[in-house]
């Protein structure tokens, strides 16, 4: 694991912020840290990060506590913070320059350094402009570039796309789904889970100062999900046709029909019975021109795990 927290425990005087949190973040992945405002996910990147003390239990970044070892984890870290910090009469590259100083790298390499980081998040042509001349979105993928001056292992990234435009978000999610093909492990908070959907290879799902669900997003979205919902496209004339299959099957149920194309819930999630439902379309004659299983969304998937937790 790339982080593991072990019965953590966090108190801001009367207010309990993690309650024995334990959680494994493994390297390599892109794991979305979830959950609404107050579950303890900030608390949590900030003792990851090196920046707050835990009462209890242990935190292991690297195979590092970030307590005794504060150095070493700053070196495997990158920290995007969920707001940013800006030197205003500095440009872009000078901006990044600073940084890449700041980390000890060698001053032949900081140009280059900041021009293949400005390139990664898209600001090649601003790379002389003001950091103050530049946009919400741009100082984002700014502060990103910056996080990644001495090459870690590791990006924690709070909330990056707060205060964003739709056209700065897609942005960003693209970046960070690109830092995940290049092998960094990248920790990604929000409350707004529509933001990491399709990025993430794993969840940690937090509620109340708990961890109450982790893992793979597809095992946890299998181990949830009871049924699944499909989608299909046919040809007109086969409508009534279909409808006779499907309305003598008692797994299916939530038929609707529009011009051409069905949708219903299938009450078993396996792919063994979504394949054998179509085979019988086909066979008896349907000429199914899409069909299409939709999949559990973030959204829904915390609405169940935390329903369950409630219970």
């Amino acid at each position: 694991m790339m982080i593991s927290f072990a019965g953590v425990k966090k108190r801001y005087r009367t207010t309990v912020a993690l309650d024995g949190v334990d959680m494994g973040i493994p390297q390599g992945s892109v794991t979305g840290l979830v959950g609404p405002n107050g579950a303890g996910k900030t608390t949590s990147i900030l003792l990851m990060s090196t920046l707050l003390a835990r009462d209890e239990g242990t935190v292991e970044v690297g195979g590092l506590d970030p307590e005794l070892d504060a150095p070493g984890v700053r070196r495997l870290i990158g920290y995007m913070p969920d707001f940013f910090g800006v030197y205003e009469s500095l440009t872009a590259t000078e901006y990044l320059q600073f940084f890449a100083a700041s980390h000890g790298i060698a001053a032949d390499r900081r140009s280059a350094l900041a021009s293949d980081l400005l390139d990664l998040v898209g600001l090649a042509d601003r790379a002389t402009d003001d950091v103050n001349t530049l946009s919400r979105g741009m100082k984002q993928r700014l502060s990103l570039a910056r996080s990644l001056v001495h090459d870690p292992d590791l990006l924690v990234l709070d909330e990056p796309a707060a205060g964003l435009d739709p056209r700065a978000r897609v942005h960003l999610r693209e970046l960070i789904a690109e830092l995940g093909r290049m092998g960094k492990t990248v920790v990604v908070s929000s409350h707004v889970l529509t933001e990491l959907e399709g990025i993430c290879s794993d969840i940690v799902v937090m509620d109340e100062g708990r961890v109450v669900a982790q893992g793979p997003m597809d095992s946890i979205r299998a181990s949830l999900a009871s049924d699944r919902f499909i989608r299909m496209r046919l040809v007109d004339q086969d409508v009534d046709l279909a409808l006779g299959v499907l309305e003598d099957d008692p797994r299916v149920s939530g038929l609707t029909v529009e011009s051409g194309r069905i949708g219903f819930s299938l009450d078993e999630a396996g792919d063994d019975a979504s394949a054998e439902l179509l085979s019988r379309l086909v066979g008896a004659g349907v000429r199914v021109a899409e069909w299409r299983i939709e999949e559990i969304g973030l959204e829904e998937l915390f609405l169940r795990i935390t329903q369950d937790t409630d219970q």
